[in-house]
C-alpha cells in the first residue's frame, strides 16, 4: 500500500491549499486555505508541504511522461486520432496538451513555497527541516529539467508569488542559466536529503541516490562526462540499488514497483491513478503500440521481448510490460501502477556511455562490463570487445545507445536519448519528416501565451 503521499493543491499567487494527513496519504481531500507564509507553522505542515510537490508529480506525469518521452520518437506507431498521431507525425501545434507546461510549473510553484517557508516551521534551529527544503530543491530540480528539455528557454522562478508587487509577466530565460539552477538544486539535494527511509519511500522520495541519478542525468544531457561520471559512481556504490535478478524480477520493476532497482517513481495506487493501461495496454486499442522497428531492433534470444509484448501476433496491439505478461485487459479504467523515472539500468548505461566519450582502454573496460551487465540479465552474450559492439552496431556508443532504446523502451527515455545524442533528425527523418533543428522543441501552448504576453513562441511555430 502506497503510505506516503498526500495532496496539497498550491494556487497560483498567494493561497496554498492543504490537506489533512488521512490515513493513506495518497487520498486527496482538500479541507482549508493558508497563505503560505501562515501555514508553515510546525514540522508537521512542512512535511505536508513537501508530499504536495510529489502529489503535483503525479498529475504532471501520469500521462505526459509517454508524450513527453516517446510519443515523437521511433520505438511507437499508433492508429489514434489527436494528439497521439500529432506527436507520431510531427505535426505539433500550440493546442497540444503536451505543449502546456502549467503543470510542471505548478510543482515549481509549490516547490517555491516549501523553499522560502519550511524555515518557519523550526524556529530557532538553523537546519530545522532540510532535508525537507533538499527533496524540495530535488522536484524543482525534476520539473525544470523537463522544461528545459522541451521547451529549451523557459522562465526561471526561483521564488513563489507573496506580492502583487512581482512581475507575472515573465520572460524566458536562457536554457543554460536554467540548468545552472537545476545543477545547483540537486546537488544541494544530494548534500541535504536522507541517505534512505527504510521503506517503500525510498522508491518514491528524493534520498541522496536519486539526487546523484538525476544529477547524472542533467550532466549527461550538458555533455558534461567528467562530472557525470562522478554522480554515477555514487549511484552504483549506494546499496540501496542492486539489479533486479532474472526476466520475472525484472518485469515487476514496473507492474509491482518498488524494485530494488528502482531509484526514482511517481507513486500512484486505485485512488491516484495514471494512464499507463490507455497509453500501452488496452486490449485491442492502446494508443501506442511497439513499431515495427522497434520489434525487428531485437537481437535474437532476448529475453525482454516476450515480457513487453505479445510475439505470437504479427502486430502486436498493446504492451505487456507495465501491466503484465499475458494478461488480456479490455478495461479502460485508469492505471494504479508505479511510474518508474530513474532505475539503476539507466543509469549504468549513462555511464558507459560517458567512459566510452572519455576512451581509454580502462573506461571502455568497465564501459564493456556495464553494458554486458544488462544484456546477460536479458539472455544476450556479452561483448568481448569494443570491435565486436562496433561490428553490430558500428560503435560503443550506437550499441550502449541501442540497449537503452530495448531495455528502457516506453519508460519515458527514447525522445531525451536521440535528441541528446544529437541523432533525432537522422532517426525520424525517414519516418515522419524531421529535420529542421528547430523542430525539437515542442510549441508553447496558446493557452499559457494567453495568459502572458512577454511568452515569445518557439521560433519553429512562429
Amino acid at each position: 500500500m502506497k503510505t506516503y503521499l498526500i495532496k496539497t493543491l498550491l494556487v497560483i499567487g498567494t493561497a496554498v491549499v492543504f490537506s489533512s494527513c488521512v490515513k493513506s496519504v495518497l487520498d486527496k481531500k482538500p479541507v482549508s486555505s493558508f497563505s503560505g507564509e501562515d501555514f508553515y507553522k510546525t514540522p508537521a505542515d512542512a512535511q505536508a508541504g513537501i508530499y504536495g510537490i510529489y502529489n503535483a508529480a503525479q498529475s504532471t506525469f501520469r500521462i505526459n511522461f509517454a508524450y513527453w518521452g516517446e510519443a515523437r520518437a521511433d520505438n511507437i506507431e499508433t492508429t489514434h486520432s489527436g494528439e497521439s498521431m500529432l506527436l507520431a507525425q510531427n505535426n505539433l501545434n500550440e493546442t497540444l496538451t503536451s505543449a502546456n507546461w502549467a503543470n510542471l510549473y505548478g510543482m515549481i510553484s509549490r516547490a517555491n513555497y516549501a523553499i522560502k517557508y519550511i524555515p518557519n516551521a523550526y524556529p530557532g534551529d538553523a537546519n530545522g527541516g532540510i532535508q525537507l527544503i533538499a527533496q524540495a530543491h530535488a522536484l524543482r530540480a525534476l520539473a525544470y529539467f523537463y522544461l528545459v528539455r522541451i521547451w529549451g528557454d523557459v522562465p526561471l522562478i526561483t521564488e513563489p508569488y507573496t506580492s502583487v508587487q512581482q512581475d507575472i509577466f515573465v520572460k524566458r530565460d536562457d536554457k543554460e542559466k536554467v540548468l545552472d539552477q537545476i545543477q545547483a538544486d540537486l546537488v544541494f539535494a544530494a548534500q541535504n536529503c536522507v541517505d534512505r527511509f527504510n521503506n517503500d519511500n525510498d522508491r518514491i522520495m528524493f534520498t541522496k541516490g536519486a539526487a546523484n541519478a538525476l544529477l547524472t542525468e542533467v550532466y549527461m544531457w550538458r555533455g558534461k562526462y567528467d562530472q557525470a561520471l562522478e554522480t554515477s559512481e555514487k549511484v552504483l556504490s549506494n546499496s540501496l540499488y542492486v539489479l533486479a535478478s532474472g526476466m520475472d524480477n525484472w518485469a515487476k520493476i514496473f507492474t509491482a514497483g518498488y524494485s530494488s532497482e528502482s531509484i526514482f517513481e511517481v507513486g500512484y495506487n486505485e485512488t491516484q491513478t495514471n494512464s499507463l493501461r490507455v497509453l500501452y495496454f488496452l486490449g485491442s486499442d492502446a494508443t501506442f503500440t511497439p513499431s515495427a522497428r522497434f520489434r525487428a531492433s531485437f537481437e535474437p534470444g532476448d529475453l525482454r521481448k516476450s515480457y513487453i509484448y505479445d510475439t505470437t501476433i504479427a502486430q502486436p496491439k498493446g504492451l505487456w510490460k507495465f501491466l503484465g505478461k499475458g494478461l488480456s485487459d479490455e478495461d479502460a479504467s485508469s492505471s494504479s501502477q508505479d511510474i518508474v523515472l530513474i532505475r539503476l539500468a539507466d543509469i549504468m548505461l549513462l555511464r558507459a556511455e560517458a567512459l566510452t566519450s572519455k576512451g581509454g582502454s580502462e573506461n571502455i573496460t568497465e564501459a564493456l562490463s556495464l553494458l554486458n551487465a544488462i544484456r546477460t540479465r536479458a539472455g544476450l552474450k556479452p561483448f568481448e570487445s569494443q570491435a565486436e559492439a562496433a561490428a553490430r552496431y558500428g560503435d560503443l556508443e550506437s550499441a550502449i545507445l541501442h540497449e537503452r532504446s530495448i531495455e528502457l523502451c516506453f519508460e519515458g527515455q527514447r525522445w531525451f536519448d536521440l535528441v541528446r545524442t544529437g541523432k533525432a533528425i537522422a532517426t525520424m527523418k525517414p519516418i515522419n519528416g524531421l529535420s529542421d533543428p528547430g523542430n525539437l522543441l515542442w510549441p508553447l501552448a496558446q493557452s499559457v501565451r494567453n495568459k502572458n504576453p512577454n511568452l515569445i513562441q518557439n521560433d519553429y511555430y512562429n
